[in-house]
């Protein structure tokens, strides 16, 4: 008789309490750019999430510091490049509050016009690009369709696509061209009269509802602690919107047509539905800002400022309700031509870090859901 050999095979114990590390990113197509993702899996459901951000950051705080206070306007603008004119705006505000200077009425309307017209233009790619995530590629090509409609008038108005350079210390650029006013109401209309695609295709989908509601909820209490703000802080019941409860610019005068969308849910879901009725609203103040601007006789458009311009010295704090949340900027001055230190606060860098709480103890398969739902920039993370 042969004789026979046993032989034993084991993995160890070992290898069952080691958790398997999963990186999403820093190039991925879920991350909306650069933007890493450290998973801890225990098989296909999240235990621990950390985001691991810098890959994009080009120090823009320490360049404020060697630019005078017309260069930093160009720095701005780039951290959030879907929101170019927003956050033209909070460098202006500030430098304006530390000179004590006035603003033109007809710069003021139209400073509130162009806000809310790039308001929609940031929705507008979250509202196609979100459902691309999910596997519906309809919706994205109507998205651009709309967001064209407007870049034209932006573009007019600015002669920048996505960095507009407009807003000047004391006012704006120049006037509007010459009939602009009515090919800017024209857009808003086309646009507002094709806006119900998005209920039809994508709240009316029952895959899309499927894949968000219930999923990724954050807490008003995870809101608070984490300073998430705008459509995601709102979309968990926490109702608060600058334009309303501190109102600059022009919003002090539209309070009746300003409507701050909120939700109870604080699932993808409702952070969707806040992005999109939030949309449709922003329609409606930029037409209200065309009925002013048409009332309005002609006058300037800006101050004119010395050829050196310098802010006192002292410190000031500016924030405004950009598209994706809170932008604010904390300027001090020494009295010279730049800033000795211009803090930038950027909505997308507090509402990212929430996913460490939203992330574990869901699916992999969410992931990609509560990520896109999440509506960030990364260049407004790194800054």
């Amino acid at each position: 008789m042969t004789p026979t050999t046993e032989t034993m095979v084991g993995i160890g114990g070992a290898a069952e309490s080691t958790d398997m590390v999963l990186n999403i990113g820093p190039q991925h197509p879920s991350t909306h750019g650069v933007l890493r993702l450290k998973l801890v899996l225990a098989g296909e459901r999240i235990t621990h999430a950390e985001p691991v951000i810098g890959y994009m950051h080009r120090g823009a705080e320490k360049l404020f510091e060697a630019r005078d206070y017309r260069q930093i306007i160009m720095l701005a603008n780039r951290h959030d490049w879907l929101s170019a004119f927003s956050n033209e705006l909070g460098v202006v505000l500030a430098v304006e509050r530390m000179l004590g200077m006035e603003v033109p009425e007809r710069a003021v309307w139209l400073r509130t016009l162009l806000a809310e017209l790039n308001r929609v233009l940031n929705h507008l790619m979250f509202l196609g690009s979100y459902p691309l995530e999910l596997g519906g590629i309809t919706p994205i090509f109507y998205a651009f369709r709309e967001r064209e409609e407007l870049q034209h008038v932006m573009e007019e108005v600015s002669g920048g696509r996505m960095h507009y350079m407009f807003n000047r210390v004391g006012g704006l650029k120049e006037d509007l061209p010459a009939g602009w006013t009515a090919r800017a109401r024209t857009a808003v209309a086309d646009v507002r009269s094709r806006m119900d695609r998005f209920d039809d295709l994508v709240l009316g989908n029952e895959i899309f509802r499927g894949r968000t509601r219930g999923v990724g909820v954050l807490s008003p209490q995870a809101v608070h602690a984490y300073g998430v703000s705008g459509p995601i802080g709102r979309a968990s019941g926490v109702d608060f919107d600058l334009r309303r409860d501190e109102p600059y610019l022009a919003y002090g005068d539209l309070q009746d047509t300003l409507k701050v969308v909120t939700r109870q849910e604080g699932d993808c879901l409702a952070r969707f539905e806040c992005l999109l009725e939030q949309t449709h609203n922003a329609l409606d103040l930029a037409d209200a800002c065309l009925d002013r601007l048409a009332e309005l006789p002609p006058g300037p458009v800006n101050q004119r400022l010395p050829k050196v311009l310098k802010a006192p010295e002292g410190h000031t704090y500016a924030w405004t309700e950009n598209p994706l949340g809170i932008n604010g900027y904390y300027l001090v001055s020494k009295g010279e031509k730049t800033p000795y230190r211009l803090k930038l606060r950027s909505a997308s860098y507090n509402n990212i870090q929430a996913l460490t709480e939203l992330l574990p103890g869901t699916l992999v398969a969410d992931m990609v859901a509560i990520l896109g739902s999440m509506f960030f920039v990364v260049g407004d993370i790194d800054k």
